[in-house]
This record gives structure tokens, sequence and C-alpha cells, in this order.
């Protein structure tokens, strides 16, 4: 039974369907298994590098803890020496050991002692016995506790050990408490680069560090009444009202879901990431996409086969008429039809192989404009190296000051320097990201090009030579003008002629080259002028021409100016040399405006 053609459209309609539904379900698990495996991996190296800053200093109140002037600091309460020489060495401590601050408390929680003793938010007088970490170490034991600062508004990580007097005994009691408050804010920081939620959330489910600014201080369920009293007891997230995720505005609460989740400190806390579910999808059309694609060229291609077929029977039954009509002529004409057929196909032949000569000319074009092109990168190397470790040993310098007025607690200039970090950042994305734009293999794919941005594309990429070699790069942009070309592929022209330029004035006291752009007509005319030697008679008439240099040896093949040449007429354009009236060489590359240019 032979379908008609309606019938076989829709069997393979509903195929396809099937076939791109089957790629998007393979391709949603296989991409949420990997971005399981992702997960799992990135927060183990989250975990194991906030347990490695908890534990770093877990010992730190323990040493300070045998110091003998905690010790007369809590027994000799009215001894200012002795309260100032402690105050003076907790803030040594501190500052050395990078933590948010070091504070001493009697039995009753009052603080007598605190690294931040001449800071407007100082500890000194403040009780904190209602603190969790107060009474456990009062206790006897180890206190531990995660909360907002009741006086400097900031959350940190509290370790705090009881202080014994000198004297030791087995039924000894705690004279006071001293406690180390750490800063986890650069955890939330360093997050802030991942596109997926991470969390960090205590024992009773309430998150304290996250990337989601939305998300801090929520839980991850309700809480009970029991525990939203213990937080109110104990002003763990004081000024902060808790609700769950959950309840959050849709918008905010955006990609709550699904997460991997790892234990972390002494605490109980849970480290959480949640998958992109986006990215699942992405790579879940993009199997379907695929499946869609490879089904769209099979359904092309059998369309295609049943034409040719339709084609072979009708040309069947023309030749069975004509070989009908050819029985009644005469072996004459016969004779003379088969001459013609046969010249026919020779002339097919030598088409076929004339369009298969084209196709090879312009694959070796390409595959020559892109061997200049990687030429030229090799010799802009230098330049480039150098352009990038100035703003490098910027950001190293600057880098090391930050650290050094952060630990002076001088934000502002702390402030400054990270800007210049930034600032020398840009430079350095812009220069790379021009770099990689050139250095890409261009298609012959044809776009609107702005002609003043490829200048200046050009120019960023030498500039660091011209600086090098002390020349003076003067850039007029008289008109702006757009044309019809590839845009790489302009910017190579460009790059060579400057390059020219650079090698026609480097040994010169005054070096100069300039460089224009300017509407002509109905062409838009780019100028790269130098003020060196000009061209010889003897040169110009082979300056075009291939493999014909007069630079010395390992400094050019002789190809640049060939293929520029080639480049231009390939986009309707011209590229000539002439010698300029007031010296030196000038070089014109004129392409043809684009239709609808103002």
């Amino acid at each position: 039974m032979v379908l008609s053609k309606r019938s076989q459209l829709i069997a393979f309609l509903l195929l396809a369907i099937v076939i791109v539904g089957a790629a998007y379900l393979v391709g949603a698990r296989q991409a949420g298994a990997s971005a399981q495996e992702s997960s799992e991996r990135q927060l183990q190296i989250i975990a194991l590098d906030l347990q490695s800053v908890l534990e770093r200093y877990e010992a730190l109140p323990f040493a300070l803890s045998f110091q003998a002037d905690a010790a007369q600091a809590l027994q000799q309460q009215d001894n200012a020496a002795a309260i100032e020489r402690l105050n003076l060495i907790l803030g040594a401590v501190q500052r050395q050991a990078k933590v948010a601050a070091i504070y001493l408390m009697d039995t009753s929680g009052k603080t007598i002692a605190a690294s931040n003793w001449d800071n407007a938010q100082s500890y000194i007088g403040l009780n904190f016995s209602f603190r969790p970490y107060f009474r456990d170490a009062i206790g006897g034991q180890p206190g531990r506790f995660y909360g907002i600062g009741s006086t400097t508004r900031e959350p940190g990580y509290f370790i705090a050990q009881p202080v014994y007097a000198s004297a030791a005994g087995a039924a000894r009691s705690p004279i006071g408490v001293i406690a180390v408050k750490i800063s986890l804010l650069e955890f939330s920081r360093s997050w802030s680069s991942s596109e997926e939620p991470i969390l960090l959330v205590d024992s009773g489910g309430v998150v304290f560090l996250s990337n989601q600014p939305s998300w801090q201080y929520s839980s991850l369920g309700p809480l009970a009444p029991a525990a939203l009293q213990k937080i109110a007891e104990t002003l763990q997230y004081v000024g902060n009202t808790i609700v769950p995720i959950a309840a959050l505005p849709k918008a905010q609460r955006k990609g709550f879901g699904d997460h991997v989740a790892r234990p972390v400190g002494r605490l109980g806390w849970q480290l959480l990431l949640f998958p992109s579910d986006e990215r699942v999808q992405r790579i879940a059309t993009l199997w379907a996409l695929a499946a869609f694609l490879l089904l769209t060229i099979a359904g092309i291609s059998f369309l295609g086969l049943d034409q040719r077929r339709g084609r072979l029977q009708e040309r069947l039954a023309a030749r069975r008429a004509l070989q009908q009509a050819a029985d009644d002529l005469d072996h004459r004409i016969s004779l003379r039809t088969a001459e013609l057929t046969v010249a026919n196909q020779e002339i097919e032949s030598k088409y076929i192989k004339l369009k298969e000569t084209e196709k090879q000319l312009r694959s070796t074009q390409d595959v020559l404009v892109q061997a200049g092109k990687l030429a030229m990168l090799g010799q802009m190397a230098a330049g480039v190296t150098h352009e990038l470790n100035q703003p490098l040993t910027a950001i190293r310098a600057f880098s090391d000051n930050a650290q050094t007025f952060l630990a002076r607690g001088q934000v502002d200039k702390a402030g400054e320097n990270l800007a210049h970090i930034s600032a020398a950042s840009c430079r350095m994305g812009t220069i790379i990201g021009q770099l990689k734009g050139f250095a890409r293999k261009s298609d012959a794919d044809v776009a609107m090009v702005d002609l003043e941005r490829s200048i200046r594309a050009s120019a960023l990429l030498l500039e660091s030579d011209f600086k090098r070699h002390g020349i003076d790069l003067q850039i007029a942009i008289q008109d702006q003008v757009h044309v019809l070309g590839n845009a790489g592929r302009i910017e190579q022209v460009l790059i060579n002629l400057l390059r020219n330029a650079q090698d026609a004035v480097e040994a010169l006291p005054q070096r100069s080259v300039w460089v224009s752009l300017r509407r002509d007509g109905d062409s838009a005319l780019m100028t790269i002028r130098d003020c060196g030697a000009g061209i010889p008679d003897e040169v110009a008439q082979h300056l075009f021409e291939a493999f014909f240099t007069t630079k010395s040896y390992g400094k050019g093949l002789g190809l640049g100016l060939a293929i520029s040449s080639s480049i231009a007429q390939a986009m309707n354009g011209r590229l000539a040399a002439r010698n300029h009236e007031d010296g030196g060489a000038e070089f014109t590359f004129r392409l043809p405006l684009s239709l609808g240019t103002a």
C-alpha cells in the first residue's frame, strides 16, 4: 500500500515531534545530572574553604584566655594601667589576625577590655550576657554563635572561651570570658559571581549569608514560635523580620527549589546551592533544536530526492518521445544530434571544473587572508604583552595598597585603590576583547560597518607599538560613514597599512603617522600617511604584487599589500598608493558607501 504525499508528510511531522521531544528529555536528563555533579563539586570547594576559615580562628580565643594580662584585668578591674595595656594587646592581635573584634567580659557579661576601645562603636562597658556564646563560655565550655552585632549592626561569627585565674585547681570556675568576632561577609561577596543561588543557613533554617540579597535573613520554611522567641531573646538577627523564602514575591524567590546541601561548621550549619533550571532548559532546548535541524535537513533531502526522481521520470518520458521522433529522421540528423549531445556534455564538464576552480581560489584566498592576519598578530604580540603588563603591575600595586588601607581601617583610600584596579581591568578587557575579535577567523558575510570604529579598533591594537617607538599617531574623522562589508577584513587592511607606516618612520628623528576618514562622493575614503622617505619609482610599479617586499629578512613575506588589495577589490573598493607632496607615502583605501548612508 503506497501512502499519499499528504499522509507521508503527516507521518513525518508526527515522527519529528516524537524525536524532538525525546531529544529534549534526554538533553534535560543529561544536563540535570551534569549540573548536579557540578553543583556538588562547587559546594564541596566552598564548604572546605569556609570550614578552613572557621577552624583557623578556633584556637585564637583559647590562646588569648591564657594571657596573664586578661586574668589580671578581670581580677583588678579598677587597675586602669592593666586595662589600657590589655586594650593595646587586643588591638594589636585583632589587626594582625584580621578579625572584626576581640573583647574580654567579666562574669556578669560586662565588657571591660576590647580591641576597639578607641572606636566610636567600642564594646567597652556593654553587657553581652544575653548571647549564647557568653553563657556557654561562662559555664566552662567553648561558646560559638553567629548573629548581627547589637552595637555595630554588622553580622559576625563569635567564638568564646572561659578565662580562669592563674592558680590551677580541679574545681576552679571561670572569672570571665574572652570572645573573638569574625566577619564572613567576604564569602557572600565572592559568591556574587555565581548565577546560582548559594546560601548558608543556621541550624534553625534561617539564611544568614547568601549571594541573593532578597533571601538574606529569610528562612527555608516557617519557623516554630519557640525558634522565633529564641532569636528575639538572643538578638541574633536584630532589626530583621524572619519570613519564609516561599512567602517572598515571585520575582524575589526565583531559583528557589531543588538544591544540594553540605554540612559545615560546628553549629549545625548547612551550605546550600540551587542549580539553575534555566541552564538545564537551555541545554535541553539546544538538544531539541539540533534534532529539529537534523530532521529538517533530512526532510529537505527527502524532498530533493523526490523531486529528482520526478525529473528523472520526466526525462525518461521525454527521451522515449525523442527516440520515437528520431526513428523518423534520417541518419544524418541522428549523427548531428549525437555530436551536439557530446559537445553539450563537454561544455557541462568544463563548467563544473570552472566552478570547482573558482571555489578553490576563494578558499585559498580566505586561507591567505587568515594567514596574513595571524602573521600580523605575531608581530603585534610583544606590544600587546607590554600593554597588558602595565595594568597588571598597577593592579598588583593597588591591590597591595588596598589591603594595607583595609588593615588600617582606611576604607575610603582602599576604595580609591579598588577603583583604580577596576579601571585597569576594564582597559585590559578592552585590549583583550579587541585582540580576540581581530584574531577570530572571519567569514565572507557582509554587514554594516562603522569605519570610525574600525579605525580606532585597529589603532588600539597597535597603540603600544606606536608608543614604544615614539610615533605620534593622529586620527582625523571628518565624516561619520558606514559601508557594507566585513569589519574583520577592513581592520586587517588598516592594521597592515599602519604597520607599514610604522616601519617607514621608526628610524627617523621625527616620527608621525596621520589617519583620516571622509566622504568622497559616493565613496568612503580612508588615508594613511607617514612622514617617511616615500615610495621609490622602481618599487611603486610592484607594490601590490605578491611576495614583493623591500623589508629585511624576517620582517615580512611581501603578502600584506597583495592581500589588502585583494580584500579591497572583493568589497568593490580600491587600494592605491602615492607619494604625498609634503613628503612621505600616502595610501588611500576607498570603499563604496552603503545605500541609505546620510
